[in-house]
């Protein structure tokens, strides 16, 4: 069972202003939740394609929305595909976008998946079980110098480069193949005090978004994303760790500028023209009640652009 609750859905839905006869990209759609909101209030023609890596997370959201049944489209692909995915159902542009960055409820408690250290599983994280790369092959094939770029860079775990020496140092004697050895390894190299937060939280963080390219395939889409917009049409963008979030707002404030020129240029020769008009100065936070009703939601940021 797929079971996961979409974040700030009653605020997605405000911002995007679904209505009959609009098109919507989900572009992360797990289980369908901010899929359903917009299918709701934008019937009886309103249509949304849901884009997912992890194909347990399709046949949840086709499930969950299969009584809307044409007005729902879902493929697994990247959400930094979606122009493609768009010009191959004739739609090209939409109404709306929606993309909620954090890794879903299912991928964390399930068993079988190796996302947490808190299940015993074979180390694994890929979203897209297509993919050859998981994270037991970083782990006991990638180089230390590397280890610690990945531990450091997606992590931004202080003592990289001890835990990166300790893994490679380990993997001599015998590999390292479930998230419990892991999680133990670097527990032995950081022991954490605090109850709240386990020493291979970052760890585990940086190996998930290696194994997927999920700040790459965020670089890609923000590169030009706004094209994929009508006019008036408005981008909804969640995240959920400074390194996306930062991504997100450095895009929309490019996308948001009148000119790309350096400061003191007399005559602006970039060629670039504003494309959106920011609709939040700052990100939208989940309420109390949101986040003692569902606790994975308290680091979410909400960011929205309109399309002019």
């Amino acid at each position: 069972m797929f079971a996961h609750v979409s974040v700030l859905a009653r605020e997605v839905a405000e911002f995007l202003n679904p209505g009959p006869g609009k098109r919507f990209l989900d572009g992360t759609v797990g289980g369908g939740g901010h899929s359903e909101e917009l299918l709701l209030a934008s019937g009886p023609d309103g249509q949304v394609i849901g884009l997912d890596r992890d194909e347990e997370a399709l046949a949840a959201s086709r499930e969950r929305l299969r009584r809307f049944e044409s007005r729902f489209v879902a493929r697994q692909a990247s959400f930094a595909d979606a122009p493609k995915i768009l010009a191959g159902i004739g739609w090209h542009t939409v109404d709306g976008v929606i993309l909620d960055l954090g890794i879903s409820s299912n991928q964390i408690d399930s068993s079988d998946r190796g996302f947490s250290f808190r299940a015993k599983a074979r180390l694994d994280m890929r979203m897209d079980r297509r993919q050859e790369l998981d994270a037991e092959r970083i782990v006991n094939g990638y180089a230390e110098g590397e280890l610690e770029k990945i531990f450091r860079a997606f992590g931004e775990e202080p003592q990289a480069r001890r835990i990166a020496c300790t893994i490679v140092s380990e993997r001599k004697i015998r590999p390292i193949e479930t998230t419990e050895a892991l999680a133990e390894l670097v527990a032995r190299v950081k022991p954490s005090r605090r109850r709240d937060h386990h020493p291979a939280t970052q760890v585990f963080q940086a190996l998930r978004i290696a194994v997927n390219r999920e700040l790459a395939e965020l670089e890609r889409f923000l590169e030009n994303g706004y094209e994929i917009l009508r006019p008036r049409g408005i981008m909804a963008i969640i995240s959920f760790h400074s390194l996306e979030d930062r991504l997100v707002k450095t895009a929309f404030r490019k996308w948001s500028r009148t000119c790309l020129c350096p400061p003191r240029a007399m005559v602006c020769r970039c060629g670039w023209s504003q494309k959106v008009m920011p609709l939040t100065k700052k990100p939208v936070l989940p309420s109390v009640l949101e986040i003692e009703t569902n606790p994975r939601a308290r680091s979410a940021k909400l960011r929205v652009v309109e399309r002019i």
